[in-house]
């Protein structure tokens, strides 16, 4: 294709299945739908972790979280991995940022050529409480999660209209003086992601009695898995909510809040008809990972469950497929690759050598038997974790501990792990090979550890680091973060 401009909308924390295009059926987003119809959706996209730095790490790299060491929220991504965005200025294009990025400073070369209202990591070095894994120590600031919920507003919804806001300006901008090449704009939201506070008008779209119960709730329902196990008891979310009545108030409040994204999406997609730039643009939607939503009794993300490590991705423009479903893995490495395709930049070699592939050639048929990954490294994980995904299995390999195995075309909820059945040993040895195949599990995992001990004593040691507390989320800009647990406090 010739050379168009880019639209790429990031939202943060979206599980694909709280979206009416994926078959979410109590949840109102007209104007991603709308998107959908009017373009491709890919039905099986997944972040490369989930959790939110290194997750934005790969996507701008374009590379895997063991490859470039962006390994949890105290590695922020500061552009000494070049993406996409790099290659666009070097060839003259503008590349612009507008909104969370999660990287460390604005004075790193990050691949924008303007960074406009960002939010990066806490000074500069973020979540460093989340580097100890042996033990994990149990996060005391999950017990906002459940303080906050209901509707109002927040420092992040006040945010997220503000970057809206913005990104109407910019299109304006471009629109009145076009760069001479084709431009992008990367337009990266804050909502769904907790605080779980959602505007008025938009939670009162949900009545919280009748939310879609989350599933896989009872004891005997828990995975049997020792991971989990200790990821539940460090991310304790679920228990400081007062009884299901308020767990209800919360899910009402994260659909209210997709509502209020989709609403401010709505927005952005109206300007791009309204300055004639539509028929030019090429845009893309994804999150950087999804939520649990309370599914096993977990929120937040962390999991290589659907809710969590899936995401939305939505590709919409000229000369792409109207109301058309690709069942092809894809990954949000894949986005370095369909950006320069996009713009008519075109790839160069080491473009081809990254993991990732065009999402303009998969929407076409190109890789079909194609290979993703997804690993976490960060908060509340005993040992590394690599899920890698290929036609219809989900093999996931935890280091030192047993495998999973999902069938997601028989159990698209997850209920059945086959690796604790009989009669499942070839597909297991296939997904340990396709995870080879990527990279050496066991090498990673070590040098994840070996790299999060040195960090640590950069800051004193593990038990200085321990007592400096955690904070719920990343203050939006201007607003100072909630510590809990900080020695002293």
């Amino acid at each position: 294709m010739t050379g168009k401009n880019v639209l790429c909308i990031m939202s943060d924390e979206h599980s694909r299945r709280v979206l009416g295009c994926y078959g979410n059926d109590t949840v109102s987003t007209p104007h991603l739908d709308r998107l959908a119809e009017n373009g491709t959706l890919f039905e099986n996209a997944y972040t490369n972790c989930p959790i939110c730095v290194p997750a934005r790490a790969s996507f701008a790299s374009g590379r895997h979280v063991g490859d470039i060491g962006n390994w949890d929220n105290a590695f922020p991504y500061h552009g000494e991995n070049p993406g996409w965005g790099h290659r666009l200025i070097a060839n003259g294009h503008r590349c612009d940022s507008i909104g969370k990025l999660h990287y460390r400073s604005s004075a790193d070369p990050a691949g924008f050529s303007n960074e406009i209202m960002p939010l990066h990591v806490l000074d500069g070095t973020g979540d460093l409480q989340g580097m100890i894994r042996n033990p994990p120590p149990v996060r005391p600031s999950t017990k906002q999660l459940a303080a906050d919920a209901g509707r109002g507003e927040s420092s992040y919804t006040d945010y997220d209209r503000k970057i809206r806001d913005s990104a109407v300006e910019w299109l304006d901008e471009v629109a009145e003086k076009p760069p001479e090449k084709p431009w992008v704009a990367f337009v990266s939201f804050v909502c769904p992601h907790f605080p779980l506070v959602a505007p008025d008008e938009f939670y009162d779209l949900y009545d919280p009695a009748d939310m879609p119960w989350p599933d896989l709730r009872s004891a005997d329902e828990f995975p049997d898995h020792p991971f989990y196990r200790t990821l539940r008891h460090v991310q304790d979310y679920d228990d400081h909510f007062r009884d299901d009545d308020h767990r209800r108030i919360a899910l009402a409040a994260y659909y209210g809040m997709v509502s209020f994204l989709d609403d401010n999406i709505g927005r952005l997609l109206e300007a791009l008809d309204d300055k004639g730039l539509s028929e030019e643009t090429v845009v893309l939607y994804t999150s950087d990972h999804g939520d649990n939503l309370g599914t096993r009794t977990m929120w937040g993300k962390s999991t290589m469950y659907e809710e969590s490590a899936g995401v939305p991705l939505i590709m919409s423009g000229p000369g792409i497929a109207r109301s058309s479903r690709v069942a092809t893995p894809v990954s949000l490495v894949d986005f370095h690759q369909t950006v320069l395709e996009a713009t008519g930049l075109g790839l160069d070699e080491a473009d081809r050598e990254r993991p990732g592939h065009s999402l303009l050639e998969i929407a076409e048929g190109a890789e079909t038997d194609r290979t993703i990954l997804c690993e976490y490294h960060a908060v509340g994980s005993v040992t590394g974790v690599f899920m890698v995904r290929w036609a219809n299995y989900k093999y996931v390999h935890f280091v030192g501990q047993r495998p999973q195995l999902f069938d997601l075309q028989a159990d698209p909820q997850e209920r059945h792990d086959l690796a604790l059945e009989a009669g499942h040993d070839e597909v297991l040895a296939e997904g340990e090979r396709r995870l080879r195949e990527i990279c050496a599990p066991e090498a990673v995992n070590a040098k994840a550890f070996a790299d999060q001990q040195a960090r640590m004593e950069e800051f004193g040691g593990v038990e200085k680091v321990r007592n400096m507390g955690s904070y719920p989320y990343t203050p939006a800009p201007g607003e100072k973060p909630r510590y809990a647990g900080a020695s002293g406090s």
